[in-house]
C-alpha cells in the first residue's frame, strides 16, 4: 500500500505543483490527474473515468483571488487510489474523496496566506540587493515544500486510509452503498449547474435545451453533439463577423460621406 501512497502524493507534487511552475498550463485539471494518477498506478481506464466525473463535478469550481472553493487534484489522486487499490465502487471513492478536496482547499489557503507570508520580507530584501540566485533558490525550494505539503494528504489518506475505508465500504449494506453511487452519479450535475449558474444567458439558453433533447429524445451519443456544438459556434462566429464587417463598412462610407460634405461646405463659404 505504501506504493501506491507514493504514487498518489507524486500525482498531486506534478499536476499541482507542476500547473504552477509552468505557469498555469491546466494539468490541475480532473481529467489531467486522473490520467497521470492512471499511468503511476497501473489502471489508465480507470484514472480517466474517475477524472471526467470530477471534471464534471470540479467544472464549475473557480477560484477568485483568495478564495478557494476546492481543490480537485488530492480528490482525484485519493479516488482513483481507492479505486485501482482498494477496490471500492468508482461511484462511492468519488463520494468519499470530494470532501478531501474541500479539506485540501482550507491548507492551501493556509499556506498562501499564513506560511508563505513569513519569507515576503527575504524576498524583498534579496530582490533589493540583487540577488537572484538566492530567489530563484528560495522560489523553488518553497514552492517543493509548499506542494509537498499537499501531496502528503493524499499519500496519508491512501497510506493509513485505504485499507480501512475498503473495511469500512465491504460492512455498509448494499442499499446504503447504492445511495452512495447514486450520489455520486449526482455529483456531475451538481458540477454542471454550479457552472451554468455563472454562465446561463436567455440569448443561449435554447442551444442548451437543443443539446438535451438531442440526447434524451433522439439518442445522439455526446461526440455528435460536441460536433454539431461545433458547427453551431462556427456559423454563429462566421455571422457576426460578417455583421461586424458590414458594420464597420457602414461606419467608413458614412465618415467618407460626411468629409465629403464638409468639404463641399468649405469650398463653398471659401
Amino acid at each position: 500500500m505504501i506504493g501506491l501512497a507514493v504514487m498518489a502524493w507524486l500525482t498531486v507534487l506534478i499536476c499541482y505543483g507542476g500547473n504552477w511552475v509552468l505557469g498555469q498550463c491546466m494539468i490541475e485539471r480532473p481529467l489531467v490527474v486522473g490520467l497521470v494518477a492512471g499511468l503511476l498506478m497501473g489502471d489508465v481506464k480507470t484514472g480517466v473515468i474517475i477524472g471526467a466525473s470530477l471534471e464534471a463535478i470540479f467544472m464549475g469550481a473557480v477560484n477568485i483571488g483568495g478564495a478557494i472553493s476546492a481543490e480537485p487534484v488530492t480528490a482525484t489522486a485519493l479516488a482513483v487510489a481507492f479505486t485501482v487499490g482498494a477496490g471500492i465502487d468508482q461511484g462511492a471513492a468519488i463520494t468519499l474523496a470530494v470532501p478531501v478536496g474541500v479539506v485540501t482547499a482550507f491548507l492551501s489557503i493556509f499556506m498562501n496566506n499564513v506560511f508563505l507570508a513569513f519569507f515576503a520580507a527575504t524576498f524583498d530584501k534579496m530582490a533589493a540587493e540583487g540577488n537572484e540566485k538566492g530567489l530563484a533558490l528560495q522560489h523553488f525550494v518553497l514552492w517543493f515544500v509548499k506542494y509537498a505539503a499537499f501531496g502528503l494528504i493524499a499519500f496519508l489518506g491512501v497510506y493509513l486510509g485505504a485499507e480501512p475505508v475498503a473495511a469500512i465500504v465491504n460492512q455498509i449494506p448494499a442499499n446504503v452503498m447504492n445511495g452512495l453511487n447514486a450520489v455520486g452519479a449526482l455529483l456531475p450535475a451538481v458540477g454542471m449547474a454550479l457552472l451554468l449558474q455563472m454562465l446561463w444567458s436567455t440569448e443561449l439558453s435554447i442551444y442548451f435545451f437543443l443539446g438535451f433533447t438531442l440526447y434524451q429524445y433522439l439518442g445522439l451519443p455526446m461526440i455528435a453533439i460536441a460536433v454539431l456544438g461545433v458547427i453551431i459556434a462556427v456559423a454563429s462566429a462566421l455571422r457576426d463577423k460578417e455583421i461586424f464587417d458590414l458594420t464597420k463598412k457602414g461606419l467608413a462610407t458614412q465618415a467618407v460621406s460626411n468629409d465629403s460634405v464638409t468639404s463641399d461646405e468649405e469650398d463653398f463659404f471659401a
